[in-house]
C-alpha cells in the first residue's frame, strides 16, 4: 500500500497517511480518518474538562464540586455515590432507531445516564481536584496521581509536599517546578533530575546547591555555570536573597536570557529508539509522541503510556494496546476505540466514563458489563448482529454538525456534542481560541460567571519579603496581579514558603499555572537541522568548548523538534549537543 495524502475535512490542510497507518487502520477495522493529526487532538481534548470545577448542587440538592456546570443538562451524582451499587446504568438503555443518526442518540443517552460529579480514584482529602488518583492532602491540583499535600499542580506522579509542579515525578518540597524528576527542594526549575536545594536549573542532572545554572552534570556550587566554593556560594546566595520577589523577579529575568546564551537538545528524548517527538523516555518505533514513557509502535500520543503498545490518537492513555481514539482511556484494556474515560475494557466503541467489561457499543457509566449498546444488555449473537447493522446504518447516514462536517463510523465524538464547553476543556489551552473564533467553529463556549470578589488586599502591596509577611495573610483575599480573579493563600502553604524562603506568589493558581504552561515547548514538531556551525553556533552567540566530529563545517544533522524555526533558542543535534554538556 503506498502512501497517501488527504486534505482535513476541518482544517482543509493535507496530511499524508502512511502504509503502516494502513496496516494499524485494518487490524482495528476501522477506516483511515479524514480529520489531520492536529485536528484530531483538538476534538479528542474538547471532551476532557480537566480544570474547570463548579459549586453546585448534586442530584439530592446537597453542595458539591463538579466539574459539570449548574446550568448544564447532566445529572450529577457525588462521586461516590455514582460508583456504589445503588444505581445501575442499565436502567437506562434503550433501543437504537435507525431513523436518526448515532451521535444524535448517544448525547440524548448521555444526558439521560447520572455522571459523577469528577474524575477521581481514592483521593483523601482533596475536593477540589480532578482526573486523579491515590491523592491525599492535595488542594488544586489535576491530572495527577499517588501524591500527597501536592497543591496547585498538574500531572504530578508519586510527588510530596509541593506547590506549583507541573510534570513532576518523585519530587518533594519543590516549588514552581516543570517537566523534572527524582529532585527535592528545588525551585522555579525545568527539565531537570535529580537535583536538590537549587534555583533556576534548566536541563541539569544530579545537581546540588546551585543556581541559575543551564545543562551541568554532577555539580554542586555552582551560580550560572560558574564554579563556588561552598563558603563563596553560601555567602552570594544569602546576596541573592531568595525571599524576596523583587529579586526573585531579577533573576528569573537573567536565568531565561542566560538559558538563550545555551545549546538546548533538539528534543528530550531518553533511551527511546527510532523515536520522533520530545519529552519521552523508554520508547521504542514511535512518532509524534509528547509527554509519554514506556511505549512502544504508537503514533499521536500525548501524556501517559506506561506499557502501552500499537496504539494511535490519544492523550492521558497507558497501560493498553490497540487504542485508538481515546482520552483518558486504557488501564488494561485492549481495542477501546473512540473513547473517553474507559478502563479495563476490551472491544468497545464509542463509551464514555465505562470500567471493565467488554463489547460495548455506544454506552455509558458501565461497569463490568458485556454485549451491550446504548446501556440496552443483549446476548452476544444478536449484539453482534445489531453492532454490525449501526455501522452499516452509520456509514449511511453520518452525523452532520453545524459547519457541515460529516462524522460516519470511525470519526471521534463532535466536538459540539461534548458535555463541556470548549474553553472549559485543555482543548483551549494545546489550541487556544477566542470567542468569536470558536463561535465561527460553532463551539460552545461558556462565559465566566460575573462574580464580585471581595478583595481586601491587592498582590502588588504584598510585602516583598517573606519574613515580613504576616500570619494573619491567610485571612486576606487577595487580589491576583494579572487577571481579575481573587485568591488565597493556604496556611500550609504559608508555612512552606517561610521554611524555604521563597516569596508569596502574585497571581491566582490559574495565571500561575497557564504560565508554567506557556513556558514549554508545543506538541507540534518542525523540520530543521543543527545550529552547530563548527566553532561556534550559528548565531555567534555561544562558542563550542571542544572539537566536534564535523570539524569546523557546519553540522549537516536534521532532525524533528518542537523548537520553531522562529524562536531563538540555540537548538543543536544530540552529538552536537553530548559534545557540549555531557
Amino acid at each position: 500500500m503506498k502512501v497517501e495524502t488527504r486534505n482535513c475535512q476541518n482544517c482543509k490542510n493535507s496530511f499524508t497517511i502512511e502504509p503502516e497507518d494502513f496496516e494499524f487502520y485494518a487490524k482495528i477495522k476501522a477506516p483511515p480518518p479524514t480529520f489531520c493529526p492536529d485536528c484530531r487532538m483538538q476534538r479528542r481534548m474538547a471532551w476532557r474538562n480537566e480544570r474547570s470545577l463548579y459549586k453546585r448542587k448534586d442530584v439530592f440538592g446537597k453542595d458539591i464540586i463538579s466539574i459539570y456546570a449548574p446550568d448544564g443538562p447532566f445529572t450529577v451524582y457525588p462521586r461516590d455515590y455514582w460508583w456504589s451499587d445503588k444505581w445501575d446504568p442499565l436502567d437506562y438503555g434503550r433501543e437504537y432507531d435507525f431513523t436518526r443518526p448515532f451521535f444524535t442518540q448517544f448525547r440524548e443517552l448521555l444526558e439521560a445516564v447520572p455522571v459523577a460529579s469528577v474524575f477521581s480514584n481514592n483521593v483523601v482529602d482533596s475536593p477540589y481536584t480532578n482526573h486523579v488518583g491515590n491523592l491525599k492532602d492535595s488542594y488544586l491540583t489535576f491530572a495527577t496521581w499517588e501524591c500527597e499535600n501536592v497543591n496547585y499542580s498538574d500531572k504530578a506522579i508519586q510527588s510530596k509536599d509541593s506547590f506549583d509542579v507541573y510534570l513532576a515525578t518523585k519530587c518533594e518540597l519543590c516549588y514552581w517546578v516543570v517537566d523534572s524528576e527524582d529532585s527535592y527542594c528545588l525551585f522555579f526549575s525545568s527539565f531537570s533530575s535529580g537535583c536538590s536545594d537549587s534555583f533556576f536549573l534548566f536541563d541539569c542532572k544530579n545537581c546540588q546547591n546551585c543556581f541559575g545554572c543551564v545543562g551541568l552534570r554532577n555539580k554542586q556550587y555552582c551560580i550560572f555555570n560558574e564554579q563556588y566554593s561552598k563558603e563563596d556560594y553560601e555567602k552570594k546566595l544569602k546576596e541573592i536573597n531568595t525571599g524576596s520577589f523583587e529579586s526573585i523577579q531579577k533573576y528569573s529575568q537573567l536565568f531565561n536570557e542566560f538559558k538563550l546564551q545555551r545549546p538546548h537538545k533538539y528534543a528530550r528524548l531518553i533511551n527511546a529508539i527510532n523515536t520522533i517527538g520530545d519529552n519521552c523516555r523508554n520508547m521504542k518505533n514511535c512518532k509524534f509522541a509528547f509527554d509519554i514513557a514506556g511505549v512502544e509502535d504508537s503514533q499521536y500520543v500525548t501524556h501517559g503510556g506506561l506499557g502501552m503498545k500499537d496504539s494511535y490518537d490519544g492523550y492521558g492513555v497507558g497501560i493498553c494496546e490497540l487504542l485508538y481514539e481515546g482520552i483518558d482511556s486504557g488501564v488494561n484494556g485492549s481495542r477501546e476505540k473512540f473513547s473517553v474515560v474507559v478502563y479495563g475494557a476490551r472491544d468497545t466503541d464509542y463509551c464514555f466514563n465505562c470500567e471493565g467489561g467488554s463489547n460495548l457499543f455506544g454506552c455509558i457509566g458501565l461497569r463490568n458489563k458485556e454485549y451491550c449498546i446504548l446501556n440496552k444488555q443483549y446476548s452476544k449473537e444478536d449484539y453482534l448482529v445489531l453492532r454490525t447493522k449501526i455501522i452499516e446504518q452509520m456509514n449511511q447516514m453520518p452525523y452532520i454538525d453545524s459547519r457541515g462536517r460529516k462524522y460516519a463510523y470511525g470519526e471521534f465524538f463532535p466536538v459540539e456534542l461534548s458535555p463541556f464547553a470548549y474553553n472549559e476543556t485543555i482543548a483551549n489551552e494545546y489550541y487556544p481560541m477566542s470567542k468569536d473564533d470558536a463561535d465561527k467553529d460553532k463551539f460552545h463556549w461558556r462565559e465566566s460567571e460575573a462574580r464580585e470578589f471581595n478583595i481586601s488586599m491587592y498582590a502588588k502591596n504584598l510585602p516583598d519579603h517573606i519574613q515580613d509577611v504576616p500570619d494573619t495573610i491567610i485571612n486576606e483575599q487577595l487580589g491576583c496581579l494579572t487577571c481579575t480573579k481573587a485568591y488565597r493563600i493556604l496556611q500550609s502553604e504559608l508555612d512552606f514558603y517561610k521554611r524555604q524562603n521563597l516569596p508569596l506568589p502574585r497571581q491566582c493558581s490559574e495565571c500561575r499555572h497557564k504560565k508554567r504552561f506557556e513556558s514549554r515547548n508545543p506538541i507540534k514538531l518542525w523540520h530543521r537541522k543543527c545550529q552547530c556551525v563548527g566553532v561556534k553556533s550559528q548565531n555567534g552567540v555561544y562558542q563550542n568548548t571542544v572539537n566536534h566530529a564535523h570539524g569546523n563545517s557546519s553540522c549537516s544533522n536534521e532532525f524533528e523538534t518542537s523548537y520553531a524555526p522562529d524562536r531563538p533558542e540555540i537548538v543543536y543535534c544530540e552529538a552536537c549537543y553530548n559534545a557540549e554538556v555531557a
